[in-house]
């Protein structure tokens, strides 16, 4: 026979035959015997029973049928076409994977008896679909198949589910890749981040970081605001380049600067940015973020959105678990900035250090402080001033005059605590607090001296730190950290079992000496005390040569150490004990405030502040 005959037909051949048998039989049976008024009544029940047989065994209407009237053989695709055309599966502009139908698009019944696919998407449902007769699904049951699929919630663990929209979340249909531009301009230099987001999920998933940076800061450029604009044109390049053009008129673009810029004083800085604005409204498809989309930002926001970036990266925070989050501690080059969840056992005091954030369907109470003044570049400038103006007492240096410009040379060298045996600092230029600079060159109090002494830098050193805190400043709402600002307690205010994480310039000054992503602040103290004793103590404690050339090329580093242990420890209040972690990325993604402050810009409206640019060809 030309047709082929699958395993489930032998069951409707073997009832055809027996009837064609019964007929025959019934058809030969002698006229008036005792079968004679039983043969139509005979013949109905067989024709039932077969008709019964034939439709339980083909699924669809109980009317035998041919090779000539099998469905087509599906093509590649069909599947999937016609599950979208019965609105069983969407797909999401910008994706290439099948993400869950709103509750409201109900599947399409299939017009088959068969039992209804289990769990395991389309190519796991096809062993168990009723065949027809080229062993394929008939397209109806493709389309249960995928409804069935997209309903079910053991897809869960499957990359299917990886784009199904959480319950609630308000995701638009439009959802896909969408791109924001975030421009941080630092005090010592400018960093643009570009990220792309799968926004089909909530919270928004990040998907990629392109990250440049360039220096002088825009601070550099004091009156030459176009200056300042176009020293971020580098920047913009990487944009243009990561963001495709079809993109880019509907993706935000935000300059963010902080504590640098904000010293320069008020009139020179709103210039500068008012110029950028200009610059990027004019000269860049970008849409420019409204209101404080090119600003100083504030200190507090600064702080809030590292803390929302370092937990969003390690999956603290964005579901509804109760996961415990991490402190965070930024360190930049004007200002630093602290954020934790204090516990709940004592109330928080009411004032501005107080933060109440929702996201990813929990609420947050923190305790944020951004101390202006207190980054690593302007602790530095608070200890060379000290160090200068008592110099400046002394008869030696009582008639050194402050510097002509930028081009002017040190003519003297002044006895440091803070620069190690065997380093000399040159050029260094110093501001004092009535605003006048001076060029010098400095050397340490130690030269020379024996190794008692030499040992006593680090102590030295860490004594000017820590009168820069003032902690003897009244506190008025107790407990303090320095300056007299109120302060939960990290010791009795913050679990112990939750993570502190210590980043920017802290990174860039541990990392490159070998030290580990996590270590005791007590390690960090010994360090501090390694590298201010003097190049021949370097070698025996750092074995990377790399860290020995980082330590010559920089003088200040014992400086800088210094300063950074005082902050954690007598500023803040960590325990010695304490373990910290250190990081610049968290799975290849940027530390720091800008993806926190990028995840609000996603979607165009009043409250993100920007909507889609319109071509001026249009």
């Amino acid at each position: 026979m030309a047709l082929l005959i699958s395993n489930r037909h032998y069951k409707l051949v073997f009832v055809l035959t027996v009837l064609v048998v019964v007929i025959i039989t019934l058809v030969s049976a002698p006229v008036g015997g005792a079968t004679n008024f039983a043969k139509p009544q005979i013949i109905d029940d067989v024709k039932q029973s077969v008709n019964d047989i034939i439709g339980s065994s083909i699924g669809t209407v109980a009317t035998p049928w041919t090779a000539d009237d099998a469905p087509e053989e599906p093509k590649a695709g069909d599947a999937l076409k016609e599950a979208k055309e019965l609105d069983v599966v969407k797909v999401s502009p910008g994706s290439k994977d099948v993400s869950k139908p709103a509750a409201a698009a109900a599947p399409v019944a299939a017009p088959v008896a068969a039992e209804q696919p289990k769990a395991g998407g389309i190519e796991a449902n096809r062993d168990h679909a009723p065949e027809n007769d080229v062993g394929k699904t008939p397209p109806a049951t493709v389309a249960a198949a995928a409804a069935a699929a997209a309903d079910d919630d053991s897809l869960d663990d499957s990359p299917l589910a990886e784009k199904k929209p959480a319950s609630g979340s308000g995701k638009s249909e439009d959802c896909g890749e969408k791109y924001v531009v975030m421009i941080d301009a630092g005090s010592t230099g400018s960093r643009v981040h570009v990220y792309t987001f799968d926004t089909c999920v909530s919270p928004p998933k990040l998907l990629n970081e392109a990250f440049d940076m360039l220096k002088p800061g825009l601070s550099s450029f004091d009156t030459d605001t176009v200056g300042a604009a176009q020293s971020l044109d580098p920047l913009l390049a990487i944009a243009l380049k990561t963001v495709p053009k079809d993109k880019q008129s509907c993706t935000p673009v935000a300059v963010k600067a902080t504590a640098g810029l904000r010293l320069l004083g008020e009139d020179k800085s709103d210039a500068i940015l008012k110029e950028v604005r200009r610059h990027l409204e004019e000269d860049f498809p970008f849409p420019v973020v409204d209101g404080d989309g090119v600003s100083i930002m504030d200190g507090s926001d600064e702080g809030v959105y590292a803390w929302v970036t370092t937990n969003y990266l390690l999956g603290n925070i964005g579901s509804a678990k109760k996961t415990p989050t991490t402190a965070v501690f930024d360190l930049g080059g004007g200002s630093t900035q602290i954020v934790f969840e204090p516990s709940k056992g004592e109330e928080m005091i009411e004032g501005e250090h107080k933060y109440s954030l929702s996201f990813g369907g929990r609420d947050f109470t923190l305790y944020q402080f951004s101390h202006l003044g207190y980054g690593l570049m302007q602790g530095r400038r608070k200890i060379n001033s000290m160090v200068l103006s008592t110099a400046l007492q002394t008869e030696e240096h009582a008639n050194l005059k402050p510097a002509v410009d930028k081009s002017a040379k040190a003519e003297v060298e002044i006895s440091h605590p803070c620069i190690p045996p065997g380093v000399v600092a040159e050029n260094i230029e110093v501001e004092l607090d009535d605003n006048t600079k001076y060029v010098v060159n400095f050397k340490s109090a130690s030269e020379g001296a024996d190794e008692g002494i030499v040992s006593s830098v680090a102590t030295q050193c860490k004594f000017l730190a820590e009168s820069i805190l003032n902690k003897d400043l009244e506190c008025e709402s107790k407990p303090c950290s320095f300056n007299g600002i109120y302060q939960p307690s990290l010791r009795h205010q913050f679990p112990e079992e939750s993570e502190m994480y210590i980043f920017s310039y802290f990174y860039d000054r541990l990392h490159p000496l070998g030290m580990p992503s996590s270590f005791s602040l007590e390690e960090m103290k010994e360090m501090t005390k390694v590298i201010c004793s003097g190049s021949k103590h370097w070698e025996s404690y750092l074995f990377d040569k790399n860290g020995i050339e980082h330590l010559e090329k920089e003088p200040q580093w014992c400086l800088d150490l210094s300063f950074m242990t005082s902050l954690l420890h007598t500023g803040y209040d960590i325990p010695l004990k304490r373990e910290l972690k250190t990081a610049d990325k968290i799975s290849d993604n940027e530390l720091g405030w800008c993806l926190g402050a990028s995840l609000p810009l996603l979607e165009p409206g009043t409250a993100s502040g920007w909507k889609c640019k319109v071509s001026k060809d249009v």
